[in-house]
């Protein structure tokens, strides 16, 4: 995968993100000093525990959160180089129509049939007849096979059913990124396996770049080009697939320094290692106690 400058289309550049502890005694920092690239037209994997900042981060590079320091730059030919953290509202919005969001749950309108809930993006944001959407919903929901189930309401879909759905909708204004929130989270192995490819394939027919947040190491492992790892807030690591399987076969007992023993821990769910102490409760859990115990779990 080409690393030429011409080809990042998102570089994010000493991300910081503090929150405000609820008895005001002062601030938790979640991401801190987030650096990577994103190169046009890769499925770029950001992986962690529970806790970690994960979907902080997506929610910075989506503009739902503003970074307290740092950079958030997108590249687009027709655009040049936006700053999302700094930009208006104006172009805030006209850059995220450039986006396709791929939500955990599949945040579907329970009210909306599946049609219905993939055409709202067309609706909102396009200039086109209700016959010409018609034919793009039809369209969407085919390549994520789905236009047997365009009728039905949310309620009436399977896990993987509701997440094939909100792909769709991802899609409907053919962005030029795709990100993905827990793509796998929920679903069954065979399931899962069966979304993975779906993004693969969509990624290479619709030649879009991928930013997907996992802690499923057998999806990341799958669709990845590139991955970046993240703990506490901060890049322990950017690389490629292979770089990365590399350190998950390596043996342990050589790898020199605790960033190397806790990315291999974490991508072998071993038990033991920088990442559990001694009592067996892992470093990510009681970094969530620590958090519910501050008020600030949700920001994982």
């Amino acid at each position: 995968m080409s690393q030429n400058p011409d080809d990042i289309v998102l570089s994010a550049r000493n991300v910081v993100v503090r929150f405000d502890k609820p008895d005001g005694s002062g601030t938790i920092t979640v991401l801190n000093g987030v650096t990577f690239d994103v190169i046009r037209g890769e499925t770029l994997v950001i992986m962690g525990g529970s806790g970690c900042g994960k979907s902080t981060l997506l929610n910075c590079l989506i503009g739902e959160i503003e970074p307290a320091e740092g950079e958030i730059i997108y590249r687009f030919p027709d655009l040049g180089e936006v700053d999302l953290a700094q930009a208006d509202s104006d172009t805030a919005d006209t850059l995220r129509k450039r986006f396709g969001i791929l939500f955990q749950s599949g945040a579907l309108f329970s009210s909306m049939t599946v049609a219905e809930n993939v055409a709202l993006p067309l609706q909102e944001h396009s200039h086109v007849d209700k016959e010409v959407i018609d034919i793009v919903v039809a369209m969407k929901l085919q390549q994520v096979h789905m236009l047997e189930h365009r009728d039905k309401r949310p309620a009436q879909l399977s896990g993987g059913q509701k997440k094939r759905a909100g792909l769709a909708r991802a899609t409907a204004l053919d962005p030029e990124i795709l990100y993905y929130d827990e793509p796998s989270a929920g679903l069954d192995p065979v399931t899962s396996a069966a979304i993975d490819q779906l993004m693969m394939d969509l990624s290479g027919k619709l030649q879009v770049t991928s930013v997907v947040v996992t802690h499923d190491m057998d999806s990341a492992f799958h669709i990845a080009d590139r991955m970046v790892m993240l703990d506490q807030g901060r890049i322990l690591r950017v690389g490629t697939r292979k770089h990365f399987d590399e350190l998950r076969f390596a043996n342990p007992n050589l790898l020199e320094g605790r960033d190397l023993q806790l990315i291999h821990q974490f991508l072998n769910g071993a038990p033991t290692g920088p990442l559990t102490d001694a009592d067996g409760t892992s470093l990510y859990e009681k970094i969530l106690v620590n958090n519910e115990e501050s008020g600030t779990s949700r920001h994982s």
